[in-house]
């Protein structure tokens, strides 16, 4: 009788689990899309216009430095991790927004799932991927040093698994750790050598 009474329980639980499971949500693609100024803008969250839909794009995978102390725990984070002064975060998250602007002056694509990223405002922002010119935005900032590799995310819309693209991430932000580019150009941050790496291994 007890166990004939929990299978319409399991079941409920069974399809509210699968039907909440992020990665169900579809991809949409919105094309010829456009950055919008706006005084919140900054390296990695901006509005966008993308036909009659007007928003607040968060990329997903990265994270930009911040230009204020308005989080100030995310900030010092920032600052551990480029292994930069507090000014020097916040120098470089103005980079990082100036060139989120100047790549984004031609209409760009988005991809999103409308999966909701938070915020300090009221209005929700939304997670996003923005190719410029065929490019990933967030791959160039982090290429160039303007951004981390952070974040839990989606597999992507042409279906690479998202752990494999993470650490694709992780790469190029080695490289331009290695390079002292963007916000690693003053880092105290040791980029191992070649030798004491091989060293290291078992």
């Amino acid at each position: 009788m007890i166990a004939r009474a929990l299978i319409p329980l399991l079941l409920l639980v069974t399809f509210v689990g699968s039907g909440s499971a992020g990665d169900r949500k579809e991809w949409v693609k919105l094309t010829d899309c456009y950055y919008v100024d706006a005084p919140a803008n900054d390296g990695d969250s901006f509005r966008v216009r993308g036909g009659d839909k007007e928003f607040t794009a968060r990329l997903y995978y990265v994270d930009a430095p911040e230009t204020n102390l308005r989080q100030g725990d995310r900030t010092r984070d920032q600052s551990v991790h480029f292994g930069i002064t507090l000014d020097e975060t916040m120098n470089a998250g103005e980079k990082a927004k100036k060139r989120v602007k100047e790549l984004l002056q031609k209409p760009f694509l988005i991809w999103t799932r409308w999966a909701t990223a938070g915020g300090r405002g009221r209005e929700s922002r939304y997670y996003v991927i923005v190719e410029a010119d065929g490019k990933s935005l967030g791959e160039i900032l982090v290429s160039e040093g303007l951004a981390r590799t952070k974040g839990m995310a989606p597999n992507l819309p042409g279906g690479e698994h998202a752990k494999a693209y993470m650490e694709r991430l992780d790469d190029l932000e080695s490289a331009a750790r290695e390079k002292h580019l963007g916000a690693w150009a003053t880092s105290a941050v040791q980029t191992p050598s070649p030798t004491s790496a091989a060293s290291a291994s078992p």
